[in-house]
């Protein structure tokens, strides 16, 4: 449902911080609302899409506090804290893709997702990917891009997943720093919590972890697919010992 209203109490539930921290945003004009009624409300798509614009942008430390605060939130539902074993496999990786362009880029990438059988309707998929690269680019410093569609769609895909793709050249496609970019996840996430708190995980990889470098040489799919569990491994929280 793209326009379900949500109150306060349930936007701040949902991007885990206090009612306060909302109130705050809403104050400097940041977070999307509409007052009807005398009352204010916030619609879940409009929240999700700025969520997802907010969480690639930040700073490493404020990531770092983001993605703690969502693993609390979300341990509950986990069978573990690490997702990507879980979320991407060793055959929908693709060290090879020929794409020369960010139109092409956005087809190979959903091509790629639509291979694994879980894609109900690639055509939606690829115009909502390119909606959302649209109103603002993807990509970070560093080369990598989180390409994702623009609404949550609750039944777009059969459970969730990633896709991971290197370009054979480095391609232009709007990264801050300026510079090419040759790695690209497609978040396929069946649930907004896991979209949301997938998108904040790969982000902060990239930022905390040599997993950039290593994913632009390895020689392999499972030569990648190791370093990325590696990396995972490296940023969550350390289990005190027995």
């Amino acid at each position: 449902m793209p326009h379900r209203e949500l109150n306060l109490e349930e936007v701040a539930d949902y991007l885990h911080v206090a009612p306060q921290d909302v109130e705050r945003l809403m104050r400097e004009a940041d977070v999307p609302y509409h007052e009807r009624g005398g009352r204010t409300i916030f619609y879940r798509a409009e929240i999700e899409s700025w969520a997802s614009r907010r969480i690639i942008g930040l700073p490493t430390k404020r990531l770092d506090a983001y993605h703690e605060k969502s693993l609390r939130g979300l341990r509950p539902s986990l069978s573990q804290d690490a997702l990507l074993s879980e979320l991407l496999a060793e055959r929908d990786i693709d060290l090879e893709l020929p794409s020369k362009t960010r139109p092409s880029v956005i087809r190979d990438m959903v091509s790629l997702a639509a291979k694994t059988d879980r894609v109900f309707d690639p055509r939606e998929l690829l115009e909502s990917v390119e909606a959302r690269e649209a109103l603002c680019p993807t990509a970070v410093e560093g080369g990598l891009a989180l390409l994702h569609a623009r609404h949550h769609q609750e039944y777009r895909f059969e459970g969730s997943f990633l896709v991971l793709g290197r370009t054979i050249q480095p391609v232009p496609f709007g990264a801050p720093d300026g510079r090419p970019t040759m790695l690209f996840f497609l978040l396929c996430c069946q649930d907004e919590r896991i979209h949301l708190h997938t998108l904040a995980r790969l982000a902060l990889i990239a930022a905390k972890t040599h997993v950039l470098t290593a994913l632009r040489t390895a020689a392999t799919r499972e030569e990648a697919y190791a370093a990325l569990l590696a990396a995972e491994a490296e940023v969550l929280p350390q289990k005190p010992a027995e």
